[in-house]
């Protein structure tokens, strides 16, 4: 059997950068179990209530939904446990000392698949105030409407 190459998205959390502003973000592995893997290929995860905690120098991501594996037995997993993220140890102290700052948040952006493994991108990011997002969302259209407007210009052109 050919070892997988690339990457390949499970799950997007697309209202993560709506509520959040992204300061840095990190690639970890999770410890998962067999059943957990076999439900992540069928394309199966939700992230909309996940978020990471450091708990006693080691990194969890919790809420993440990873429904049951539909042909498992008994094996089977709990949907929505805690699940341990896998990052070195600078960067587990680093997130210590930025989560201890206050005001800032470990969410996960996307899960996906690299190279077989299974790898989360996790965002340290500061919480937008209701006035921000507002702010954020009129800038996207201002910009949709000047990639419209310029777009019409170069077909009158032609």
């Amino acid at each position: 059997m050919s070892k997988e190459r690339g990457q390949k998205a499970i799950a997007q959390n697309r209202k993560a950068r709506h509520d959040y502003t992204i300061l840095d973000t990190y690639e970890a592995g999770i410890a998962l179990m067999g059943t957990e893997v076999k439900s992540l290929r069928l394309g199966r995860a939700s992230l909309v209530d996940a978020f990471a905690t450091v708990d006693n120098g080691e990194v969890w991501l919790r809420n993440l939904h990873i429904p049951e594996y539909v042909l498992g037995t008994w094996t089977n997993h709990t949907p929505r446990r805690t699940r341990k993220l896998l990052l070195h140890r600078n960067e587990i102290e680093r997130l210590i000392g930025k989560t201890r700052e206050g005001g800032l948040s470990l969410v996960p952006l996307s899960l996906y698949f690299k190279d077989g493994k299974v790898k989360v991108e996790l965002a340290l990011g500061k919480g937008k105030k209701e006035y921000d997002k507002r702010q954020s969302l009129a800038k996207r259209d201002a910009q949709r409407e000047i990639s419209r407007a310029h777009g019409r210009a170069l077909k009158g052109r032609y």
